[in-house]
């Protein structure tokens, strides 16, 4: 598959995990695919990003993203699903932090020793990510896989990365739209 990526595409990857290591975190994640998107000079998706003023919100989803790993990667659909049964998520993070620290739910962190092994693997999350590009380039009829095959993946993929972009104005429908012109009803969004 990694054949098929451009330039962009494996600098996204290879930017993916100089953000792990920066994190100090224990894989690279799709998260860490969207923050190496958004420093990617030119092409499609540093235009779409742009004119969707993804980038100049960039902070706030830094934020955004910071205080979804908080609380262990829970996606506000999971938050509210919980607090329909009466589980108070705020509550539960905050006895948490008391007992093992700040960010103590960041990263799977709590409870597991850190191996350094000098390499970081991909977790699923990211690998869903770079298959679904994928399937989104062989379904748009690309010969390649490209940096915006992979920034439709991340905003097609269900997750906190997906809400977070969709929450700043980048969903897969807009991204697409602003990339390609109307939306490619044959293209390979879900799978």
């Amino acid at each position: 598959m990694f054949e098929r990526f451009t330039r962009d595409a494996r600098a996204v990857v290879t930017g993916a995990v100089g953000c792990a290591e920066r994190a100090d975190a224990p894989t690279v994640t799709d998260e860490h695919l969207l923050l190496s998107l958004l420093d990617l000079p030119g092409g499609r998706t540093e235009f779409a990003l742009r004119a969707l003023g993804v980038l100049d919100r960039r902070d706030a989803l830094e934020s955004s993203l910071a205080e979804a790993r908080r609380r262990g990667g829970m996606t506000k659909a999971d938050e509210a699903a919980l607090a329909g049964i009466g589980i108070d998520v705020d509550r539960i993070v905050a006895r948490v932090e008391e007992a093992h620290g700040a960010g103590a739910l960041a990263h799977g962190r709590l409870g597991r020793p850190r191996k350094r092994s000098g390499r970081r693997p991909f977790a699923a999350g990211a690998k869903d990510v770079l298959e679904k590009s994928l399937r989104i380039a062989l379904g748009r009829r690309d010969r390649t896989i490209g940096a915006e095959h992979l920034l439709l993946a991340l905003a097609a993929r269900p997750g906190v990365v997906a809400e977070t972009l969709a929450d700043h104005g980048a969903t897969y429908a807009s991204v697409e739209r602003v990339m390609y012109g109307f939306p490619d009803h044959g293209s390979a969004q879900a799978g």
